[in-house]
């Protein structure tokens, strides 16, 4: 049965919701707040990444949010203040940080990055987005400690029990895979496993082919209620009009609890914000790589090269923090001999927000509360990458099918 389905949110995970959606009959309305050019789907490090197994809440990340609490420029910061909904999500997401749970949690991360990265390949091969920016080069673990080195090990192999292809690389050994710039660092992991992409060039292609589809697009609108009855979410109602649909689809990213409140539902999930810096003169970096001491990403794209870093919990807003982008411009440079960063591009920093689960692991799934609202939420750093895969699961469950994986893992009403 063919249906009507609103999207809430503009983002990957919406705007790929929408495009698995079409393609199988379902009369689709995006709706976002946003004109639809900015945000963490615009300015993330564009990495599709089956490598990255080990889930935000791991052991020994409280600590660090303890110690960089009172430090704005630390990769890891929490801003200090009192608030409720924050406190109980760090609560949550302390009981999470557990060795058990990170166990449980790593081989389900790992399914769903490898059914969406396939997923990705797919879209890039029917070519109906056009021939958009995939790269097949791995993405590199660069550390210059033997303290992080150590601890890349230990994942690489854990990786391998999985079945990802790993390579170590020693300091002499990036010449050859990366030739035209001078590393300075011990070794690296060289994950073949993971792509890279150009995010603003796919959401661009990819709006583009959903308005040709005829999908209604509502940019900058914004939903201000939602009208319920017999368990069902009757209306969207936004600042300019009024949506009715068989279907909601929450895919606001960090929005996406705000909404919920308005449902008498508390979804646990804090925005985390990152920035990134993008530098347009060459810079002869040709591989995807983690700087893994400043926890900062590094990707060559499409006319320019990326440094993405940081995860700041203070709340919703789009506030630049200057210290911040200074570290990611100075930490990159430790790394690359001769790197220069223009002033421009600092002064150019963007910032995201990514929406934080407790445990890690995104909302995919229905509600129990109302039968027509579905989650697509919660990614923090793998909203990129999961696009696909979420809204595929999305899809199947608005289609009324067996899910492609099980996603119980997902389910918004779990218990942390």
């Amino acid at each position: 049965m063919k249906k009507e389905v609103i999207v809430i949110g503009g983002g990957i995970i919406g705007l790929c919701t929408a495009y698995f959606l079409n393609k199988e009959g379902h009369k689709v309305t995006v709706i976002d707040k946003s004109d639809i050019s900015f945000g963490a789907s615009f300015v993330n490090a564009g990495y599709l990444t089956p490598s990255h197994i080990v889930p935000l809440a791991a052991p020994g990340m409280i600590l660090k949010g303890l110690k960089y609490m009172f430090n704005s420029s630390s990769p890891f910061y929490v801003k200090p203040r009192f608030d409720r909904d924050f406190l109980k999500w760090a609560w949550y997401f302390k009981k999470s940080a557990t060795k058990a749970k990170v166990q449980k949690a790593m081989p389900i991360i790992k399914d769903i990055n490898l059914l969406s990265r396939e997923l990705f390949e797919t879209m890039a091969a029917s070519n109906e987005l056009g021939d958009f920016h995939l790269e097949r080069k791995g993405l590199l673990m660069v550390y210059q400690t033997e303290k992080e080195g150590a601890y890349e090990q230990r994942v690489a192999e854990r990786a391998k029990a999985m079945g990802l292809p790993v390579n170590h690389l020693n300091s002499s050994e990036f010449k050859d895979i990366e030739p035209y710039v001078d590393i300075n660092a011990m070794g690296a992991f060289h994950y073949l496993c993971d792509r890279h992409t150009t995010p603003p060039q796919f959401m661009n292609r990819l709006l583009e082919y959903l308005s040709k589809q005829g999908i209604a697009i509502r940019k900058s609108e914004e939903v201000i209620d939602l009208e319920v009855s017999d368990k069902k979410v009757n209306k969207v109602i936004t600042n300019t009009g009024v949506y009715m649909a068989d279907d909601i689809v929450f895919a606001a990213g960090s929005w996406s609890s705000v909404l919920s409140q308005k449902l008498g539902i508390k979804l646990p999930l804090q925005a985390g914000k990152g920035y990134r810096i993008d530098v347009q003169n060459p810079t002869g970096i040709t591989m995807p790589a983690i700087l893994m001491e400043p926890k900062i990403a590094v990707t060559p794209m499409q006319g320019f090269t990326r440094f993405t870093s940081t995860m700041e919990f203070s709340g919703i807003n789009q506030t630049i923090r200057k210290e911040r982008v200074q570290a990611i411009a100075k930490g990159a440079a430790r790394y690359y001999e001769g790197l220069q960063i223009p002033k421009t591009a600092i002064d150019g920093a963007k910032s995201g927000l990514r929406p934080v689960s407790p445990d890690g692991l995104p909302y995919i799934g229905r509600s129990t509360k109302y039968k027509n609202l579905i989650f697509a939420t919660g990614h923090a750093m793998m909203g990129w990458s999961l696009g696909p895969a979420t809204a595929k699961l999305v899809t199947e469950l608005v289609s009324n099918r067996k899910t492609t994986m099980d996603i119980m893992a997902f389910h918004p009403e779990r218990k942390f």
